[in-house]
């Protein structure tokens, strides 16, 4: 079982503004976020199958507790209620298929892959995503 479980920094972000854009973000709150999240920290806590993520940027923080498999509350990056699934896509990879609670918008999607010593995160609106790689601090 990979082991997910640390502190991470992030190293790179790709087309985030983009993923703002698809999600119906003004452009000023984008040009907030961008700047609020261009330096997240990220604690993951990993017991078997059972997740913790905790991620804090100056504006916001997140929590999510999920079990592989099993449905659990969480937001979209744009804050909108949803139920979340994840399930393993591959041995090292989580990918987990978002349903808004209300309204409309586009299928968002997250996944969480380790590849050698990067988590890669890869968050998706519709046929845009961004992708953020990690490293263990």
């Amino acid at each position: 079982m990979p082991n997910f479980a640390g502190t991470w920094k992030m190293k790179s972000s790709e087309n985030f503004d983009e993923l703002l854009k698809a999600l119906g973000v003004n452009a000023m709150l984008r040009r907030v976020a961008g700047v609020a999240a261009s330096k997240p920290h990220v604690e993951i806590k990993q017991n078997d199958e059972h997740f913790y993520i905790k991620t804090s940027t100056t504006v916001r923080t997140t929590e999510i507790h999920f079990l592989i498999g099993e449905e659990f509350d969480e937001e979209t990056v744009d804050c909108r209620k949803c139920k979340s699934l994840a399930a393993w896509e591959t041995e090292n990879k989580i990918y987990c298929k978002q349903t808004l609670l209300s309204g409309s918008g586009p299928k968002t999607f997250w996944s969480r892959e380790l590849r050698g010593d990067e988590l890669i995160l890869t968050i998706g609106a519709d046929d845009v995503t961004c992708t953020r790689i990690y490293v263990r601090v």
